[in-house]
C-alpha cells in the first residue's frame, strides 16, 4: 500500500512511521524541515517531501499515486497566531494538495467533542473534521482524548506535578472526566482503519477501558510510580491561575498550558463503539499504559516527545538552516582544552550534557537561571531530554534546541530558548591540532540593541565563572559508558 503522512515528525507520526514500514508498505513522509527529519534517507521504502501547509506558496507537486493519506498536523502550541484559523488553512490547503492524487481514503486523528459546549482547542479539530470532509476522498476520524505514553505532552505534565509536589493544591477542573487511551493503541487504531470499508466516510471515539477524573489519573500515577500525594482540590483557581500552576510546575510552555486548561474543563468521554473488537486490539488501562511508558524512559527507548516540536516553544524553524554561527555584530566567549587520547571520553560527557546529568558546573546557577526564565514567561529548564543517551538535530534540550547534533564530525550546536535581549549559540566540537586533540567550547551572542549589549557585559563574570569551570569538568571528568 502507498501511504501518504503528514505531520511526520511529531510526537503520533514518529511511532507511526516504524509500523507502516513493518508491515511492507511504501511511505511518503511530508514534513516542515528535512534537517530534522532523522529518518530521511535511512529507509528504502521511506520517501521525504518538504511541504509546509501554512506556508502561503503552493506546495510542490504531491505524489500522485497514493492508497491512504494520514493528517496528524496540529497546532495547539503553534507562536505563529491563532491556531484554530491555521488549522483551518493546513487543512484547506492539504485537502486541495490531494486533489489530483488517486488517493482513496484520508484518516485524521482528531478529538473527542461529544459536549455541547467545546474549549477552543476541540472547536478547532471539529472544524477541521467539517472541511476534510468536504472533499471527494472519503475521511475516517479517530477521535482521541488524552493519549498516554513516553513523550507526551499529557503524559510529561502528569510525571512532572506527581514527581515534584508530595502536596498538590489543585484546580477544580481535576474533577473532569476523561478516557485516556495509550498511545499504542492509537497507532493500532490509526493502521488498522487504514482502506477498511465499514470506516470510510465515519468517525470513532478511540478510549482506554476506563472513565477518570484528571485527579484519578494523578492518584493512580503516584500509585505506579509508588508515591503517596496528598491532592486538594480548591474552586477558587481561575483559569489564568491554573494555566500559571501548570506553567510553573511543569515542563509546559504557558501558551500550550492556557490551551490545555481551556480543554480540561470539558469532559472528553468516548461513544461506545466496536472498533477495538472488530479491529482485535486489546485496551490497556490508564496503569497499564503508565508503567509502559516509564519502563520506555527507563530503556532510554523514547520514539518521540511532544517537547521537541519547534511550537512547544516558539522557536523559529528557519534556525534549522543555521549550521554556521554568525561572527558580525556578535560577542564571543572561547575556550579550549587539551584533550590528548581522552577526545572519546570527553565526547561523551558533551553528548550527555544536560537533562538529568546537568551542565557539570555550577548546577544550581543554571537552576536558578531556568527559574528565572519561567517568571519571564520562557520555557525554563523543566523540558530536560528526550533521551538519556542519545541527541539529535530538533531536540529539545532544557532551555536550548539542538540545531547540530554530528557525532561522526564531532560537533554539537546548541540555539538558546530562554527569554534573552538577543540571540545566543552554545557550541561544542573537538578538533585536531599539533599537540593533540582540543576541546573547543565556544558561547556566541548577537544582542538586540542598546539593551543585549548592557545583559552581555552585565553576566560576562558569571560567564568567566561558568564556562570555565564547565569546560575543565567536560575535559576531565571521567565517563562512564554504558
Amino acid at each position: 500500500m502507498k501511504i501518504l503522512l503528514t505531520g511526520a515528525n511529531g510526537y503520533i507520526g514518529r511511532r507511526l512511521i516504524p509500523v507502516l514500514l513493518a508491515q511492507g508498505h511504501e511511505l511518503c513522509a511530508c514534513v516542515r524541515d528535512a534537517n530534522r527529519f532523522d529518518l530521511a534517507g535511512q529507509h528504502e521504502r521511506l520517501r521525504t517531501i518538504e511541504v509546509d501547509f501554512l506556508s502561503d506558496k503552493r506546495p510542490q507537486n504531491p505524489p500522485l499515486e497514493m492508497d491512504v493519506a494520514f493528517y496528524l498536523i496540529h497546532s495547539m502550541s503553534s507562536p505563529r497566531g491563532d491556531f484554530a484559523e491555521q488549522e483551518r488553512r493546513a487543512a484547506g490547503n492539504f485537502l486541495q494538495w490531494l486533489e489530483p492524487t488517486t488517493c482513496r481514503q484520508i484518516v485524521y486523528l482528531s478529538g473527542i467533542v461529544n459536549e455541547h459546549e467545546l474549549s477552543k482547542h476541540l472547536s478547532s479539530r471539529l472544524a477541521v473534521e467539517r472541511i476534510l470532509r468536504a472533499g471527494r476522498i472519503p475521511v475516517t476520524v479517530l477521535r482521541a482524548g488524552i493519549v498516554v505514553g513516553s513523550g507526551s505532552a499529557s503524559f510529561e505534565i502528569i510525571r512532572d506535578l506527581v514527581e515534584k509536589l508530595p502536596v498538590m493544591i489543585t484546580p477544580i477542573w481535576l474533577r473532569t472526566r476523561c478516557q485516556p487511551v495509550a498511545v499504542r493503541n492509537v497507532i493500532q487504531f490509526l493502521v488498522g482503519v487504514m482502506l477498511r470499508e465499514n470506516a470510510m466516510n465515519r468517525d470513532f471515539d478511540i478510549g482506554g477501558p476506563q472513565v477518570l477524573t484528571y485527579r484519578d489519573m494523578l492518584a493512580q500515577f503516584a500509585e505506579v510510580r509508588g508515591f503517596k500525594r496528598l491532592i486538594i482540590i480548591v474552586p477558587v483557581m481561575t483559569p489564568r491561575l491554573s494555566s500559571y500552576w501548570l506553567y510553573f510546575v511543569t515542563s509546559t510552555s504557558y501558551r500550550l498550558a492556557v490551551n490545555l486548561v481551556d480543554s480540561m474543563k470539558v469532559d472528553v468521554v468516548a461513544r461506545p463503539n466496536r472498533l477495538a473488537e472488530d479491529l482485535g486490539i486489546k485496551l490497556l488501562t490508564y496503569k497499564e499504559a503508565v508503567a509502559l511508558a516509564l519502563e520506555r524512559i527507563e530503556q532510554g527507548n523514547v520514539a518521540s516527545g511532544w517537547k521537541d516540536s519547534f511550537a512547544s516553544s516558539g522557536a523559529n524553524l528557519a534556525l534549522m538552516n543555521s549550521v554556521n554561527v554568525p561572527t558580525h555584530g556578535c560577542f564571543r566567549d572561547v575556550r579550549v582544552r587539551l584533550v590528548p587520547g581522552r577526545a572519546e571520553t570527553v565526547w561523551h560527557n558533551v553528548w550527555n550534557i544536560g537533562g538529568d546529568t546537568g551542565w557539570y558546573y555550577a548546577d544550581w546557577l543554571w537552576e536558578l537561571r531556568g527559574i528565572l526564565d519561567k517568571l519571564a514567561g520562557g520555557v525554563g529548564l523543566n523540558r530536560g531530554r528526550t533521551h538519556a543517551n542519545d541527541i539529535e538535530a530538533g531536540d529539545a534540550l532544557d532551555f536550548w534546541r539542538v540545531l547540530v547534533a554530528d557525532r561522526t564530525n564531532r560537533r554539537l550546536l546548541l540555539f538558546a530558548e530562554m527569554r534573552l535581549p538577543g540571540e545566543a549559540w552554545l557550541e561544542f566540537k573537538i578538533v585536531p591540532s599539533k599537540q593533540g586533540d582540543q576541546l573547543v567550547q565556544t558561547a556566541t551572542f548577537r544582542p538586540r540593541g542598546v539593551l543585549g549589549r548592557l545583559y552581555w557585559y552585565a553576566v560576562l563574570p558569571l560567564h568567566g565563572f561558568i564556562f570555565n569551570g564547565m569546560i575543565e569538568a567536560i575535559a576531565n571528568r571521567q565517563s562512564h559508558q554504558k
